[in-house]
């Protein structure tokens, strides 16, 4: 790797957790010049790791303005919800489908592991990182990389508006906790050892259908997480 390559991908590795987390307010426009002094580069690597993020959905690009943070409202988590079901369910079933008995048993020991800590777990943040790896370890199983590309991307564009939810349910005291959400994933993980593939798609798509009706509240807790923190700095 050149020193070229390794720092726009330094400089987009900043930016793209940047964008993640809404370091830049939803639709405000991306300050090239302030990123690449803040950054100690030029503009050469900004712009290039800010083209990448275009590409990937963090930003969007207008026509002689320039760069911008990607929107956050319930319609666009919505969609990536949506992309999620369809990327995911086909997932298991191909998992299903394409895995010998060996590979299908290494694939529910990997997700009993990612289980035992996920039951265990308190801390929001880890819960979520543990509920990602679950989905993204079931696509690798379909042998397919596109699936797991498409997936690991829409999670870190819902990432953000999923942490705040569930920050705000363990401080409530809510019921969506990891011991609430066990059963599903053990019943996943049940109809995938039996190759129950009809079944098995079918509770993915429940699973994931519930966290989607709960977007327009979801986005909500994000707004307000984005702004609170603004007005307290």
């Amino acid at each position: 790797m050149t020193k070229t390559e390794d720092r726009v991908g330094r400089v987009y590795d900043l930016v793209r957790k940047m964008a993640e987390n809404f370091e830049f307010k939803p639709e405000s426009q991306i300050n090239e010049v302030a990123l690449a002094k803040s950054f100690g580069t030029s503009r050469t690597p900004v712009r290039e790791a800010l083209n990448r993020l275009v590409a990937e959905g963090f930003l969007t690009f207008q026509a002689r303005r320039g760069f911008f943070c990607r929107p956050l409202s319930p319609s666009q988590i919505l969609s990536l919800y949506e992309a999620r079901i369809a990327v995911e369910t086909e997932a298991v079933r191909l998992a299903i489908r394409k895995s010998s008995d060996s590979q299908l048993e290494a694939l529910l020991e990997t997700l009993r592991r990612v289980l035992t800590e996920y039951d265990q777990c308190k801390d929001p943040g880890r819960l979520l990182e543990l509920d990602e790896q679950f989905h993204v370890d079931i696509a690798k199983g379909s042998k397919n990389q596109e699936l797991v590309r498409i997936l690991e991307n829409l999670n870190a564009r819902i990432r953000f508006v999923r942490l705040i939810d569930l920050k705000h349910a363990y401080l409530n005291g809510g019921a969506d906790t990891a011991s609430s959400r066990i059963p599903s994933h053990s019943t996943i993980m049940q109809y995938i050892a039996n190759r129950e593939e009809s079944a098995a798609v079918d509770t993915i798509r429940k699973h994931i259908e519930r966290r989607r009706e709960e977007t327009t509240e979801a986005v909500a807790k994000a707004f307000a997480e984005i702004y609170i923190v603004d007005d307290d700095a």
